[in-house]
């Protein structure tokens, strides 16, 4: 059975969130320390308070949270009994807080509580889409959750929080929506629902992620972003990812890499191995050569479009100092080989990986990961 979820209500502008709020008395606000003390989650505060809205705030959601700090968060909104949460940030605060909710939820509470995602950052796609990563330290892995419940009930796109965003960080995060875009393009589970959302988004970032990263005080590009951030959000909430998730959440959870930092170094192998182009061509080069057309990228047959669509996946995260292996992101061979077990087996339990294209093995992943390394 096919199905296609249209959730959440999207709004723009700072203005969208006292329209939101206007019936609510109670708000639970989850962040990150760098937003509280930088005085940008006045951007709802601020609201909050001409509203005269109680509200809590939980502030200690740093990069890859973890499961104690969603527990801490839960206990505080337990207390708190809101009727509304808020979550402000990048990904790693809005994951936190959905995670916090849908915990919650499982237990009985929470269940009429409404959810507010204010993205700072273009990359996650998070506010749109039924997937939360939460990391566990002990075991150096991150684990996606998967459901509808994960799904905010509106999300407020404003530019304007995007422009201060540092450069390296708006090259990852542009690099994150690329995967999302392209691996949901490319899913078993793809239909012209999801490839709608995905082909758009993809043209987006071709067409705006290096002016964004040289130019972060252009504010068109910096929307447009925003733009294909939530529409590959979008695609890949109902299309699911793949591989390229499932490589780079295993080597971020051991070794603490930015995610959209490792899945561009990833895709362009990832993409090599989908679509068999230096051996017997897949069903998904398809799917490839599809992105070269619709990226205008000339080509004398299939084959050396994907290799085109390669190129330019090196050629866009060169232009913004990405590196191209493993080994340039501070891993030794040392303890990249020590993890290596390790690595393959998380990608192999982890719920992306299912969706890919091509069903691989644990020495498909094996070679892919030497490979890139």
């Amino acid at each position: 059975m096919g199905r296609y979820f249209v959730k959440p209500e999207i709004y723009m502008g700072a203005e969208s969130l006292g329209e939101i709020l206007k019936d609510i008395g109670s708000a639970f606000v989850v962040t990150d320390p760098f937003m509280k003390k930088s005085g940008m989650i006045e951007y709802v505060t601020k609201v909050l308070d001409g509203l005269a809205i109680r509200y809590r705030m939980f502030a200690e959601v740093l990069p890859d949270p973890d499961i104690a700090v969603v527990s801490r968060g839960m206990a505080m909104m337990t207390e708190a009994k809101p009727q509304a949460i808020i979550a402000m940030g990048g990904g790693s605060a809005i994951d936190a807080a959905k995670a916090m909710k849908y915990l919650l939820v499982s237990q009985g509470q929470c269940r009429e509580c409404r959810f507010v995602a204010i993205p700072t950052t273009s990359g996650t796609g998070t506010e749109v889409s039924r997937f939360s990563v939460i990391s566990d330290p002990k075991k150096a892995a991150k684990y996606p959750l998967i459901s509808d419940e994960l799904l905010p009930d509106a999300a407020i796109l404003d530019v304007q929080l995007t422009l201060s965003v540092p450069a390296q960080i708006t090259a990852d995060t542009g690099m994150d929506v690329l995967t999302h875009a392209v691996e949901a393009y490319v899913s078993v589970d793809a239909d012209d629902f999801t490839d709608a959302a995905a082909e758009k988004a993809i043209r987006l970032v071709r067409e705006n992620l290096l002016k964004a990263y040289r130019e972060p005080e252009d504010c068109e590009a910096r929307r447009k972003m925003h733009h294909a951030s939530c529409l590959a959000g979008m695609a890949f909430s109902n299309a699911g990812l793949g591989l390229n998730h499932g490589m780079a959440h295993a080597l971020g959870g051991r070794f603490h890499i930015p995610h959209g930092r490792a899945n561009a170094v990833l895709l362009p192998y990832v993409t090599e191995y989908n679509s068999g182009c230096r051996k017997e061509l897949t069903s998904a080069a398809v799917r490839y050569g599809a992105i070269a057309e619709l990226l205008g990228i000339d080509a004398a047959d299939l084959r050396q479009s994907v290799f085109n669509v390669i190129r330019m996946m090196k050629r866009m995260s060169e232009q913004m100092g990405i590196p191209d292996r493993i080994c340039k992101l501070g891993i030794s061979r040392e303890d990249f080989t020590e993890a290596l077990d390790e690595l393959v087996k998380g990608v192999l339990e982890d719920a992306c990986t299912a969706a890919n294209p091509v069903k691989c093995t644990a020495q498909d992943v094996r070679r892919l990961f030497l490979e890139a390394y």
